[in-house]
């Protein structure tokens, strides 16, 4: 299945972005409209760092286990997904890089490695789904690193 990409520019730097990306339960902030009841395991940041998480979206619930598989501060995080009983994998990236301007570029790429029969016949319909979640994934990680940089203070 083709890989789906969104992307956001924030004002934040690149630096600030990963930081605040790098720690997995700040995830739940930006996707809790359809990645819900999440419990963490491994270390807090980083390459290990994991989650369990139910997805629901397109009226189906999936249990899904997000790990960290890479990062390359401040530029790059990597993310292993499992679901489907193992019949779903799937990696999500986040790419951060500088803007003339300043600021930063977000994306996110979602690529999967092995999807189920069901996803790949429906291959167009699953990836606008992601596609829209994941839009709705960035505005709402615009809005939260607003509120953590002016959490942090001058």
């Amino acid at each position: 299945m083709k890989s789906v990409i969104v992307s956001i520019d924030v004002p934040q730097t690149p630096e600030q972005v990963y930081d605040f990306l790098d720690v997995m339960a700040h995830h739940e902030r930006f996707t809790d409209h359809y990645l819900s009841d999440w419990r963490y395991g491994g270390p807090a940041r980083g390459v290990g760092s994991r989650a369990r998480v139910t997805a629901s979206l397109g009226g189906t619930t999936t249990d899904v286990t997000v790990e960290v598989v890479e990062a390359d501060a401040p530029r790059r995080i990597v993310e292993r997904n499992v679901s489907a009983a193992g019949r779903r994998l799937a990696h999500g990236t986040y790419s951060i890089a500088p803007l003339q301007a300043g600021g930063s570029s977000v994306s996110f790429t979602y690529a999967w490695t092995r999807a189920p029969l069901p996803d790949r016949l429906l291959a167009p319909v699953v990836r606008a789904m992601m596609r829209r979640a994941n839009r709705t994934v960035m505005r709402r990680l615009a809005a939260e690193l607003a509120r953590h940089a002016s959490a942090d203070g001058p």
